[in-house]
């Protein structure tokens, strides 16, 4: 996938949710009660890639067992009960070449938080291949300090140089921030576009359905890359709401 104009690129799609972990005591929105709203979910956009935020161990086993036809990256292993992955669920068709995972911090080889972080941050990275197609893809997770998502900006244009630079790149996430942040200015200046292009829906609900004016999960991109539409999926499946954070879902052509 060298570029959109190369005749040998296909379409394919991409989302990005907060599954909310399954841990919270969210009573009727209880992982148990709401779990049942991702396999329509899924079987409804079918994407290419996943990117995920929250995932606690059990989430991420039944997950895996409800998306047969996909491979993920992302789990921590050894990890504590409690501990939230960031994971890239990725059609079978894409081949996973390489994949790092990093902390958001100054040690990002070892659990660690920047300075003014609430929690350990991450990020995953993968670099896949379909046919003569590559891609990368990143999912992550921010904190909520303005200054801590600047620095994590930062830091995830550096692992990134780890990457083919020449290659298309897309990065999903919650990022705890709307658009006009710094976080989102940083990540302009490397080169990344918005697959919304300023048409920001609100993505954060809190299991109300309703637009909270939060857009605070974002699909960017960049590498000759064009975007065919994105959406905020705001209804639920069979009655339900999959998460407190409504789904991101962006085609490229």
């Amino acid at each position: 996938m060298n570029s959109s104009s190369d005749p040998t690129s296909r379409p394919f799609s991409v989302m990005s949710i907060n599954l909310r972990f399954g841990l919270a005591d969210d009573g009727k929105n209880a992982w148990e009660h709401r779990r049942e709203a991702y396999g329509p979910l899924f079987e409804t956009t079918q994407p290419d890639f996943i990117g995920m935020q929250e995932a606690n161990n059990f989430q991420t086993r039944y997950l895996a067992q409800l998306l047969r036809d996909y491979r993920f990256i992302g789990v921590r292993n050894p990890s504590p009960s409690t501990w939230q992955n960031n994971l890239i669920f990725y059609q079978k068709e894409w081949t996973c070449l390489r994949h790092a995972h990093c902390f958001l911090s100054d040690t990002p080889h070892e659990e660690s938080l920047l300075p003014g972080s609430k929690w350990p941050r991450q990020c995953v990275i993968g670099e896949f291949t379909r046919g003569a197609e590559r891609i990368i893809c990143v999912t992550t997770h921010f904190d909520f300090d303005a200054e801590v998502q600047k620095q994590s900006a930062d830091l995830l244009l550096e692992f990134l140089k780890d990457f083919p630079g020449d290659l298309p790149m897309i990065i999903t996430g919650d990022f705890n921030a709307p658009p006009e942040s710094l976080a989102h200015q940083v990540l302009e200046s490397g080169g990344f576009k918005d697959s919304f292009d300023g048409e920001y829906s609100s993505t954060f609900h809190g299991f109300t359905g309703t637009d909270l004016g939060k857009h605070i999960d974002w699909i960017l991109y960049k590498g000759g890359l064009k975007v065919k539409d994105a959406e905020v999926i705001k209804h639920p499946f069979g009655g339900v709401y999959p998460s407190d954070h409504f789904p991101v879902l962006c085609r490229f052509q």
